[in-house]
């Protein structure tokens, strides 16, 4: 007895032929998607390994001792002893004037003695001009510095009382990204020819840095170990290159674990694609399964035929989206070379990559098609004679909750493999669980609400394009939920740039500072305010600032907490430097929440009354009584919290996690921040030219210049964010152009049969336009109302920043995509408009 699955591919091939067409487009969404994630993953696999292969290079030397204040001398001669090669870095924030151009700029300086790097290299132009940068007073200066001003070898830089010849630009340095040089650019000098009278001053923020390089045979890590003991004791932290690899890597996990999604993202809105393609292949071809049916085939059989054709077409678009995620490959290094510091990043295809983005692209391919192709298992040889007829329903289908738990599953699976986290893998199918309800929800509403307030006194174009959305077998919440879910990602990329930007958009306007003086001595403030007052600038604010350290919290000291691998208080608490003034009153940024001000003398308890701010007694888990010492430049100072404040950390103010009394630390070290306000660009430079020539040691932030180099770096994450989203937009798009033009062939017969009635051309646009009027502007709506949800909660919970919807987009986005709906509409009506309805009805037989 022959196998009566045998013949199943010939007439899978066979009935293809005139289909083609059909199941290319049922594929083309997910090409997409399967090209991001092989790009994606390729980008990822590379990433890691250049990460191995460059670790020396990211640290520059095989050991880095790192300290926030100048080495004792004991420690010098413990670092003296251990032997190989070493250089010496002194890296502190200056202002930096350029004589040739009149300009002023807030810099990052180098101060270098010794070879630096040992491994990799300063790349400058010209070629080699790193290497007589110890000549003399010469200076590399970092290229945005060189565009900025226009600057050439042979001009001059100004940092202190010294003058500086640059001999060259610096394109690329260990360690260091793109959008760091944007920020603070810098320039390096010879440590040997640092003004230090005049920079290094008391309470000025300046790192002391020691490379060291060592022969094969030194076991650096077990050198680290034995050291850091000592140098733990003296706040100096030591890295080692592994120590650099394991930084490193877990930065840059959380960047491929965002691509990740990103290209899951995309593959899920193509498998929606999918279902909703094949759905509407199904729904025609169920006349032709009817015919097999009358000629003797089983439902099975049916079944294994129309799956053998969307498997066939499902691996050419896997193959295809493999092969464009290879070349897509070869373009993320260079979008994304501004968010790494590596100075190569490889651009080969992993075949591994390719073979899992193949085997991804089927599997959940044919998952989502499974689905709407059950359906032809029981369609009846009575299709054959009644064009009409419905098949009942059959109860519960066993095979069909199958298939739903697998796709969960399979979801589920693919999210922890893209994460390797059980976590993220449950907050992500949860989010997107929840976002897709919200959005089959909102349409299933819209149609509802459609059909109940059917507006029947329209005219008859509107009215049959309107019942064209809720007629049977309609696709509308199929479409809803695949091109919402696009626009929801794209609008809240576009929502919440808009949200970040409008947060510094204020400086220069009104009577807002945009100027900010720090590192001012005693002996200079009273000749700066003089300065600035003569120049009709008003002082807005000037604050007493003293540097501090948390030496004590509720008991526990600072050593006996790094102990304590377990502890929840986050390591930052005890390690960081705390900056604070003293005042007895609260600025127009703070509100206090909870207890009250503390009085100007000492507690009963002979403690110091403070208060904390909020943010930092959610960290802390800090309240009213909690007790803290305080290592104020050697004095300890026993401290009880009094109040918790509300602070406003985006006000162009000083702000303060701790606040003192007056009494207390007037006599200590400090220095001041004096905020005021320029009218013009031309007078804030030379507000500043004034003042770097006068008083060099202090910094300078202009927020005029800020918001520019903010823009520019929001610009690159924007366009990196945007290039990344496109996989998701590309993809939503598609769904939408295959989905409307397949539903062609679901309404044809009715634009046949109204034409056959009489309907003329214009009748016929006009029905089409509604009909996808309505379909865009639904789908779109719904895609930006679960946005702006989505931003309102990243704006609160994550970036704790006032929401404010951006009205523009809001309403750009919608209109934009709504017009592309009936666009794509009107131009798939073009079959039915221009052929006969005879030669139409022919083609479709």
């Amino acid at each position: 007895m022959s196998n009566p699955y045998a013949n199943i591919f010939k007439i899978a091939f066979a009935d293809s032929r005139k289909q083609r067409g059909r199941l290319l487009l049922f594929v083309s969404s997910i090409i997409l998607g399967i090209a991001a994630l092989v790009s994606i993953n390729t980008f990822s696999e590379n990433l890691q390994r250049d990460i191995q292969s460059q670790a020396k290079e990211l640290l520059g030397a095989d050991m880095l001792v790192d300290a926030n204040q100048p080495i004792p001398a004991p420690i010098v001669r413990m670092l003296d002893s251990i032997g190989g090669n070493r250089s010496e870095i002194v890296s502190f924030i200056s202002m930096a004037f350029f004589p040739q151009k009149q300009g002023t700029r807030l810099t990052q300086i180098k101060a270098v003695r010794g070879k630096y790097p040992f491994y990799g290299s300063l790349i400058t132009k010209p070629t080699g001009a790193a290497a007589g940068l110890q000549g003399g007073r010469r200076a590399l200066a970092d290229k945005t510095l060189m565009l900025q001003f226009g600057l050439q070898p042979g001009d001059s830089v100004k940092i202190g009382d010294y003058e500086y010849q640059i001999t060259g630009e610096v394109d690329a340095a260990p360690g260091r990204a793109g959008l760091a040089a944007s920020i603070a650019p810098a320039i390096y000098i010879p440590l040997d020819q640092l003004d230090s009278n005049s920079l290094l001053q008391r309470g000025s923020r300046i790192d002391y840095q020691f490379y060291f390089q060592f022969d094969d045979r030194k076991n650096v890590t077990a050198l680290a170990k034995s050291i850091k003991p000592r140098l733990d004791e003296q706040k100096i932290s030591v890295e080692t290159v592994e120590d650099r690899k394991q930084s490193a890597g877990d930065s840059f996990s959380n960047l491929a674990n965002f691509l990740n999604l990103v290209g899951f993202i995309a593959l899920l809105l193509g498998c929606i694609g999918v279902a909703s393609a094949v759905n509407i292949y199904v729904k025609n071809k169920l006349p032709t399964v009817a015919i097999l049916r009358t000629l003797g085939a089983s439902g099975s059989q049916a079944f294994y035929i129309f799956l053998t054709q969307i498997f066939v077409m499902a691996a050419i678009g896997a193959l295809a989206g493999a092969a464009l995620g290879g070349l897509i490959q070869k373009i993320l290094p260079y979008i994304l070379k501004d968010f790494l510091p590596l100075e190569n990043i490889s651009t080969d295809v992993s075949a591994r990559a390719m073979a899992e983005g193949v085997a991804s692209g089927l599997v959940v391919s044919l998952l989502f098609a499974l689905l709407p192709l059950l359906s032809i298992r029981n369609a009846s040889p009575l299709r054959t004679i009644r064009a009409d007829f419905e098949e009942k329903e059959q109860g519960r289908d066993w095979l069909r909750i199958l298939i739903f738990i697998l796709i969960g599953l399979g979801t589920y699976g693919f999210t922890w493999i893209q994460t390797r986290s059980w976590v993220t893998g449950l907050e992500f199918i949860a989010g997107l669980g929840v976002a897709l309800l919200i959005l089959a929800g909102a349409a299933r509403l819209l149609i509802f609400l459609l059909r109940r307030f059917f507006p029947s006194s329209w005219s008859y174009p509107a009215r049959q394009g309107i019942a064209n959305l809720f007629r049977p077998h309609n696709q509308t919440v199929t479409l809803i939920v695949a091109i919402g879910l696009g626009t929801a990602l794209i609008s809240i990329l576009l929502l919440t740039q808009k949200l970040l930007l409008g947060q510094v958009s204020f400086a220069g306007s009104g009577d807002k500072p945009n100027m900010i003086l720090f590192d001012i001595q005693p002996s200079q403030k009273d000749s700066i305010h003089d300065l600035i007052t003569k120049a009709g600038m008003p002082t807005l604010q000037e604050v007493p600032i003293i540097t501090i350290r948390l030496e004590e919290l509720n008991g526990v000291n600072r050593n006996q907490f790094l102990k304590d691998t377990l502890g929840k208080t986050p390591r930052w608490i005890y390690e960081r430097e705390y900056r604070v003034t003293y005042r007895d009153t609260l600025t127009n940024s703070e509100k206090m929440i909870q207890g009250k001000l503390p009085p100007p003398h000492r507690l009963p308890d002979g403690s110091i009354g403070i208060t904390i701010s909020d943010r930092l007694a959610e960290s802390m888990k800090g309240k009213v009584g909690t007790k803290m010492i305080f290592n104020v430049q050697g004095a300890l100072y026993p401290c009880t919290v009094t109040g918790i404040r509300q602070v406003d950390f985006n006000r162009v103010q000083t702000n303060f996690l701790v606040l003192f009394p007056t009494g207390f630390l007037e006599q200590a070290p400090q220095f001041y921040t004096l905020v005021t306000k320029t009218s013009s660009e031309k007078q804030s430079a030379d507000m500043q030219r004034q003042l770097v020539g006068r008083f060099p040691s202090i910094s300078i932030v202009d927020l005029t210049q800020i918001l520019k180099t903010l823009d520019e770096v929001l610009s690159k994450i924007s366009f990196a964010i945007r290039f990344m989203a496109l996989f998701s937009i590309l993809t939503g798009l598609v769904v939408l152009i295959s989905s409307i033009i397949l539903s062609k062939f679901q309404r044809i017969r009715e634009s046949v049969l109204l034409r056959s009635l009489g309907a003329n051309r214009r009748q016929i646009l006009a029905i089409n336009a509604y009909e996808y009027l309505f379909l865009g502007a639904l789908a779109t709506l719904t895609g930006v109302l679960t946005s702006v949800g989505a931003v309102w909660a990243l704006a609160r919970y994550s970036f704790k920043i006032p929401f404010r919807a951006d009205l523009i987009s809001l309403i750009q986005i919608p209109v934009f995509l709504t017009l592309l709906v009936v666009v794509i509409g009107l131009l798939n009506s073009r079959e039915v408009l221009n052929r006969s309805p005879l030669e139409v009805l022919r083609s479709e037989n």
